[in-house]
């Protein structure tokens, strides 16, 4: 008699041309992530070739019960660490029937703003610190933390080794090497400040593959969180008092800043960054005003900060970088629970587009 998990771990291509294609959106809340299956005839590498599908946007709270009808856009394509074989899974945008974009749909016009010809001339790269935080799944309580108590102060944990400063790391490790099977540009993991909390980088990813990466990264890790019976949050801020926040901090660089006399163009470009400060903070993720507080190496919410190796700024630049004359700088703002494709496209449109 076969077990379970010898039948979720056939190999379809012993019998069948026939694939699985695991379409993924994202939801109404802006951060919940869906997903369904469907067959396909046999392996499929260009979106483009791929059919658009549909859904029923009222029970996502995307569209009203009597016009429910959304409509999923292939977009990008990862191999599927679950499923494998030649199976995929699919990063998808939403629009209406008549192919609009939905109001949850961010990609649409990150889209836009990344194939403006001066943002392609710039080749604008990415490198996004995504930290988040497993919970124990009846009590919402960090895993690794005593039931209704707290562990001993931060100071151990951050990239700590042992049972008693370590808490999740097979979740991290599985989570790593999915992403690198499924061809997500994951750039390294570790242990972060809090107990319970870790962090995975992506990129360098060009423009809207950043976030497209990102995304399916996110999708991935909730995946095997809910493997594990472990909750995954992305709250910025998920244990008040003593103890650090969550972010995302987005590392950036254009071609003229990663050339000779680049520090300059780097300059320029927090310049422009600061004069827009308010419209950053307000699309830069919910609740941020909990974490962004002067303290925990982050800068007050109404504060705008530069500096060299200041981690208590709202922008901070290598002393490689300062050093070197060129390179890139990081953008400390952002909450975990941002939403990439806003964040990344809006940072070009201030640096490259708008005018002052």
């Amino acid at each position: 008699m076969s077990l379970l998990s010898d039948l979720v771990n056939l190999n379809l291509s012993d019998s069948t041309e026939k694939i699985i294609a695991e379409y993924i959106w994202i939801g109404g809340s802006g951060l919940d992530m869906r997903s369904k299956a469907r067959t396909l005839s046999g392996p499929v590498s260009d979106p483009s070739k791929l059919p658009k599908w549909n859904y029923d946007g009222s029970s996502t709270g995307q569209a009203p019960g009597e016009d429910s009808e959304v409509i999923l856009y292939p977009q990008a394509i990862f191999r599927d660490p679950f499923r494998r074989g030649n199976n995929i899974l699919v990063i998808c945008d939403t629009y209406t029937p008549a192919g609009e974009p939905i109001p949850t749909n961010k990609r649409c016009a990150a889209a836009k703003i990344f194939s403006h010809p001066d943002v392609v001339a710039e080749e604008p790269w990415y490198g996004i610190e995504q930290e988040y935080t497993l919970l124990q799944k009846d009590v919402k309580w960090p895993v690794g933390w005593p039931l209704g108590g707290f562990p001993g102060p931060q100071g151990p944990y951050y990239c700590g080794v042992g049972v008693d400063k370590s808490f999740g790391r097979d979740i991290v490790d599985a989570h790593y090497k999915a992403c690198l099977y499924a061809g997500v540009n994951i750039s390294g993991i570790n242990g972060e400040v809090m107990p319970g909390q870790w962090e995975f980088q992506v990129g360098p990813s060009v423009g809207i593959s950043a976030g497209d990466e990102m995304w399916v990264a996110r999708y991935i890790l909730e995946r095997i969180t809910e493997i594990a019976g472990v909750v995954l949050s992305f709250d910025p801020k998920p244990i008040p008092g003593d103890w650090n926040g969550a972010g995302a901090h987005t590392n950036y660089s254009t071609k003229s800043m990663r050339e000779d006399g680049g520090y300059e163009v780097i300059k320029k470009a927090i310049e422009k960054l600061g004069l827009r400060h308010k419209e950053h903070i307000a699309a830069y993720g919910e609740g941020n005003e909990r974490r962004l507080t002067g303290r925990h190496e982050t800068a007050d919410i109404n504060t705008f900060l530069w500096g060299v190796a200041n981690r208590g700024a709202s922008i901070r630049v290598g002393r490689d970088t300062e050093k070197q004359g060129k390179g890139y700088f990081e953008d400390r703002r952002p909450a975990s629970n941002m939403d990439p494709y806003v964040v990344t496209s809006m940072i070009a449109e201030t640096t490259l587009l708008w005018k002052p």
